[in-house]
């Protein structure tokens, strides 16, 4: 039951998109959320000007992101209750990983960006 309305939640969340939908721009930023060790949803796609912000659910639980293949330098870490945002402006694909809990919980995510 959980999956099926995560599912339903990130379809109706403007900017995110199942693979092969058309994403549009948000109004505001897309909402990743990172619970249980994961980013939720772990792949987004939306056009190029929107903001993600990652906000931290976990209850004692510590993350970053970190667009390692791209270069990127790590986002500082943030605590429970507590976001990280970037503006994608060019279109590509950016995979990104929280640097400590990579390997162990392989806590890895995608953004697509768009025209």
């Amino acid at each position: 039951m959980k999956r099926s309305v995560l599912i339903l939640v990130a379809l109706l969340i403007p900017g995110i998109h199942a693979a092969g939908g058309n994403p549009v721009a948000a109004d505001g930023p897309v909402i990743v959320e990172i619970r249980k060790f994961k980013f939720v949803p772990r792949e987004i796609t939306v056009k190029v000007g929107t903001t993600v912000r990652w906000v931290n659910k976990e209850k004692r639980q510590f993350h970053n992101v970190w667009f390692k293949e791209s270069g990127g330098p790590e986002s500082e870490s943030f605590f429970p209750g507590e976001t990280y945002e970037r503006r994608f402006d060019k279109p590509g694909v950016y995979p990104y990983v929280c640097e400590p809990h990579e390997k162990r919980y392989d806590m890895r995510g995608v953004v697509r960006v768009v025209e």
